[in-house]
């Protein structure tokens, strides 16, 4: 008998643990899905967003876009609830919501910036990878970015800008910049100068290359030593160095050059954590969210990464579609 007792209770162990083991049989994801993300990441999350509410039907995903610094101030100073925030630089997560709104950052794509166009502006058949500074530079040429103190492509562009004078070896070369570009010129996220150049309005700006494949804009392509783009000069990067607004006012940190990088969390309050976990496994898909953003201009990192530390905090569940490295 006790023989028979003891076999019965192995068994019903084995049945709780089955139970309570994770995903064992976890409801489907369901309800709203908050993300904040960076403007350029607009069209490729529209597409991502299509195809897993149609894999997960009962979520549905809000998205908000903008500069990824006033994004991440919206969770960490207005108290904005979201489940995941996506950065155009992963450093934006780093210094904004980590360690008191989130534990962890993954490192998931690249990008490069570019000078973008249309027939329509000013020397449009005369500008090249090699005279673009000398057009920006011409009278009468409208150019623009967006703002360096909420948007990483803003600072990113006078980046861009600061190199050309080292490269060129061209000094001065960046004040003159500047003083071709009035503050008018400077709008809050990249994507909004994408209308006043296809209006007609701006001639030249800056944007990600990802953006002008996805709005069919032309663009002029950079040097790497000035595009951001590659990794392995990231020591030349560094000689650039844009101060922008910090978290209180009237206080300011340093944003130094370095190789574009996206980065993405999920918030340790996120209002629908399994939703977040599950877009998150898509995203981090090599034949999901990461084909989608390869096709779309912007190169994922397969498989994405994060730091030891990230990887320790992370949810299970994701921690087999991620790495650990630069």
């Amino acid at each position: 008998m006790s023989h028979r007792i003891t076999a019965f209770m192995v068994s019903l162990a084995m049945v709780l643990v089955l139970i309570a083991a994770p995903g064992a049989a976890q409801a489907e994801p369901s309800g709203k899905l908050i993300i904040f993300h960076a403007g350029s990441l607009s069209v490729p999350f529209a597409a991502i967003e299509k195809n897993f509410e149609a894999k997960y039907p009962k979520v549905d995903v809000l998205r908000e876009a903008g500069g990824s610094t006033k994004m991440a101030r919206m969770i960490s100073e207005v108290g904005k609830p979201a489940d995941i925030m996506a950065s155009a630089d992963y450093v934006v997560i780093d210094k904004t919501l980590i360690p008191k709104f989130a534990s962890w950052n993954v490192r998931f794509a690249s990008n490069q910036m570019v000078l973008c166009y249309t027939d329509k502006s000013k020397f449009a058949g005369e500008i090249n990878s090699d005279n673009w500074a000398d057009i920006l530079l011409r009278k009468g040429v409208v150019w623009g970015h967006s703002d360096p103190n909420l948007d990483p492509a803003g600072y990113r562009s006078l980046m861009v800008l600061q190199l050309a004078e080292k490269f060129y070896k061209r000094p001065g070369l960046y004040d003159r910049f500047l003083a071709n570009r009035p503050e008018k010129n400077i709008r809050p996220k990249s994507v909004e100068l994408v209308s006043l150049l296809e209006s007609g309005h701006m001639d030249y700006a800056w944007e990600y290359l990802s953006v002008a494949v996805q709005h069919h804009l032309k663009y002029i392509t950079l040097d790497n030593h000035l595009n951001l783009g590659d990794s392995t000069l990231d020591a030349f990067y560094a000689n650039a160095k844009v101060k922008v607004t910090g978290k209180k006012p009237g206080t300011f940190i340093d944003r130094v050059g370095a190789s574009i990088t996206y980065g993405i969390t999920k918030l340790d309050k996120a209002p629908n954590p399994e939703a977040a976990d599950a877009f998150l496994a898509y995203l981090f898909d090599p034949e999901g969210g990461l084909k989608i953003l390869k096709e779309m201009g912007q190169p994922p990192f397969i498989p994405v990464r994060t730091t030891e530390a990230g990887m320790a905090k992370m949810p299970a569940s994701l921690k087999p579609l991620v790495t650990v490295g630069q």
